[in-house]
């Protein structure tokens, strides 16, 4: 294993972004604004384009304009991020669950299925409280509830890397590890 300072630089893939996927808490952002630096590509957050996009908050799209429309702006969204040259994306857990956007990433990208177990997620959730499925309720029952019905989904994406309770720099590791196997393969 490498220390981070003596990593060497992974090539990137030469004409697809590498999108993030999993449910809430997976570590998306933390790990994929990781993994572009170690790649040398740019990172984006979908959700946070979705803001910029909108003006308003994920929370405040969700309750003026519903979850239906949430989702459409999303697609629209991560369609237009994968525009142009490669870069790392992280989603919102619900976007890979939408079928347009699944076909869309699967077809122009590399998706990576970052997935976590129930107690590693509800831990790392319960850390900020913006989350619009997750707002005054319990985080456990509504992950494993989400998780039962998104895994089968998620496993459809091109890699399947476990985030465990570690060191992220071990999850970009695994990645990139994973990534170079996956473009070797003819």
């Amino acid at each position: 294993m490498y220390s981070p300072g003596e990593m060497p630089k992974a090539a990137p893939l030469s004409d697809r972004s590498i999108v993030l996927v999993g449910l809430m808490g997976a570590g998306k952002s933390t790990v994929g604004k990781r993994l572009a630096r170690r790649l040398g590509l740019p990172f984006v957050d979908s959700d946070e384009e979705i803001e910029r996009a909108a003006d308003r908050s994920i929370s405040e799209i969700f309750d003026h304009f519903g979850e239906g429309s949430f989702r459409d702006g999303e697609r629209r969204v991560i369609a237009r991020l994968i525009e142009g040259p490669p870069k790392v994306i992280a989603t919102g857990g619900g976007a890979f669950i939408n079928d347009e956007t699944r076909a869309m990433i699967l077809e122009r990208c590399v998706a990576i299925w970052l997935d976590a177990d129930v107690e590693t997620l509800s831990a790392r959730v319960s850390r900020r409280d913006h989350r619009p499925l997750l707002r005054d309720k319990e985080p456990g029952p509504i992950l494993q509830r989400l998780a039962s019905a998104r895994n089968p989904i998620y496993a459809e994406a091109h890699l399947h890397i476990h985030s465990a309770p570690a060191p992220h720099e071990r999850t970009v590791q695994r990645i990139v590890e994973a990534l170079a196997k996956w473009k070797a393969t003819p």
